[in-house]
């Protein structure tokens, strides 16, 4: 039985209940409301100049009597409903506005945050009277990308709309897109951009990534919104208005999951999903998602899972009353003890620990095979660069293998190694290694250690650039950066521009020109003879002069 008030502003729970017995006249279930209630409503905000207001259900009952003050309503916590569902909440709010104005921005929140049958406001006259019914509803998703629909009667007494039916109909619209949405089985998201430093453009592009990645991950995109603010907030990273507005969008079209650009505070991202009531990632959890569902071999796996522990540590919070309690706690168990959350803690810290251990048992696995393959005296090209910039398909063509190939991100994560024969008799050993993407986890370059550590026994890296994204300039000095933190400055590199037949001729030379480098379509085969010479030169050349250094030293 539902306690029939809300913010009471100093009414007693016994003053509420009587008015709700006094108002307990049912309005009609066809009517927003009857000019009965509408008077004892108006009647008592000019007596005590507070707006109040009734939750009615579909019968036209009183469920709940809200008192506030001369400017707004608090109603009280009926649960919050969520995007997905085709029923409307079966109440619907009638109140007064003691000036007659029209809905505020906060009724029309509520509306659609509490998914309300209709909001309603009553104006009072000077007398007491009921005056202006100002009133809304719902709209299902549209191509004007309204919310609802707002709409004016001078009087309670006009002719009302038909409440029943039209509730009927918006119900049936709400179904009908249900079913097109669960044709697919996809989470569907909508992605958060903002921008903090004004520059716009690169916050743009950052997105356009981020709606790749969400691709990547097998996530549908229904709507992204990019936000430009002086600073972070730090509750929830963008501002109030606009998570509500997030909020209100994010219901409408069924969506499931918010993804951030910028990567989130555990507080955060618990304040967040506090809001909304919607699972709440940012852009590290995504690329670890893409990696979990990329990793193939048994290592891989390991290492995904390292960088996902590492992540979520952090992130355990007692956000339930059962983590506080004591294992053994309360009366004659009182002393030393964990809570739940400590367990929880610790278990991670052990599984950490053990995954540490088995990666560096790996890692001398690998060096042990790189210590043969070296005495076999071949050198060794790494092909390294910004994810889907084309690495795997630059492989395949060098070494006519089909190692997969596809346009998304992170299409390889486990390294794959094939022998190749230069032009002049030279062979090496060519290495395919994970894509990198600026801002690259630093626990998921830690977990990858194992692997990257192949980079270190490169003669050469071959550095693939894809000339046709605007956003080259960004990415080569995403992949430097972390080229750098890996301590591998002073190992031979040579820029290779990949999809060059995307790209008008006078532009391509004019890269090439600038920043040197070989200019190749490694789907198309072209360019591959000039970057096997100039490979092959470079290679061979540095050997030569290591060889001949070694010779001079005493």
């Amino acid at each position: 039985m539902h306690e029939p008030f809300g913010n009471t502003f100093g009414l007693k729970p016994s003053e509420l209940k009587h008015l709700k017995h006094t108002w307990r006249r049912r309005s009609s279930p066809h009517e927003l409301v009857s000019p009965e209630l509408a008077r004892h409503l108006t009647d008592f905000s000019h007596e005590t100049h507070r707006q109040v207001g009734v939750l009615l259900n579909r019968k036209g009952e009183v469920e709940w009597v809200v008192v506030g003050n001369a400017h707004k309503l608090e109603l009280p916590d009926i649960g919050r409903a969520r995007a997905g569902q085709v029923r409307l909440r079966g109440l619907r709010l009638v109140h007064t506005h003691l000036k007659s104005e029209p809905l505020t921005k906060d009724d029309l929140t509520d509306l659609a945050l509490l998914r309300l049958d209709a909001v309603a406001a009553i104006g009072v006259k000077d007398d007491g009277l009921p005056g202006v019914l100002h009133w809304a509803h719902l709209l299902p998703q549209n191509g004007d990308g309204a919310f609802w629909r707002t709409e004016t009667l001078s009087s309670v007494h006009d002719e009302q709309p038909d409440l029943a039916a039209t509730l009927s109909a918006l119900e049936d619209e709400l179904a009908q897109q249900e079913v097109v949405r669960k044709t697919s089985d996809r989470e569907r998201a909508v992605l958060v951009a903002v921008c903090l430093d004004r520059n716009r453009l690169a916050s743009e592009g950052s997105l356009a990534e981020l709606k790749e990645l969400a691709r990547t991950a097998g996530v549908e995109v229904v709507d992204a919104l990019l936000q430009q603010r002086r600073e972070a907030d730090p509750r929830y990273l963008i501002g109030k208005g606009k998570l509500d507005e997030l909020n209100l969008a994010s219901m409408q079209t069924g969506a499931d999951v918010l993804v951030f650009d910028k990567n989130l505070t555990p507080s955060q991202a618990r304040h967040i999903g506090e809001a909304t009531s919607m699972k709440v990632l940012d852009r590290t959890q995504l690329i670890l998602d893409i990696f979990a569902q990329r990793a193939q071999s048994a290592e891989g796996k390991l290492q995904v899972e390292l960088a996902q522990l590492k992540y979520m540590m952090p992130r355990l919070v007692q956000s339930d009353s059962s983590l506080s309690r004591l294992m053994g706690g309360g009366v004659g168990g009182r002393g030393p003890g964990e809570t739940k959350l400590e367990i929880d803690r610790r278990r991670v810290r052990d599984r950490i620990t053990a995954l540490e251990r088995r990666i560096d048992q790996l890692s001398q696995d690998r060096k042990t095979r790189r210590r043969a393959r070296n005495r076999r005296e071949l050198p060794v090209i790494s092909i390294v660069g910004y994810t889907n910039a084309g690495k795997s398909t630059l492989l395949n063509a060098l070494t006519q293998s089909e190692v997969l190939a596809e346009d998304k991100l992170f299409a390889t994560l486990d390294p794959t190694s094939r022998r190749l024969r230069f032009p002049r008799e030279h062979e090496v050993i060519i290495t395919d290694t994970v894509g990198f993407i600026r801002d690259l986890p630093r626990d998921l370059v830690a977990a990858f250690r194992a692997t990257l550590e192949e980079l270190e026994d490169a003669s050469l890296l071959l550095h693939v650039v894809d000339a046709s994204d605007p956003a080259h300039p960004q990415q080569v000095e995403a992949v430097e950066n972390i080229l750098h933190s890996l301590e591998l400055t002073d190992t031979p590199r040579l820029l290779v521009w990949n999809k060059a037949d995307r790209l008008e001729p006078e532009a391509l030379d004019a890269l090439v020109s600038e920043r040197g480098g070989v200019a190749i379509s490694a789907a198309k085969r072209q360019g591959l003879e000039v970057l096997l010479e100039k490979a092959e030169r470079t290679l061979f050349a540095e050997t030569a002069s290591h060889e001949l250094a070694a010779l001079r030293s005493p």
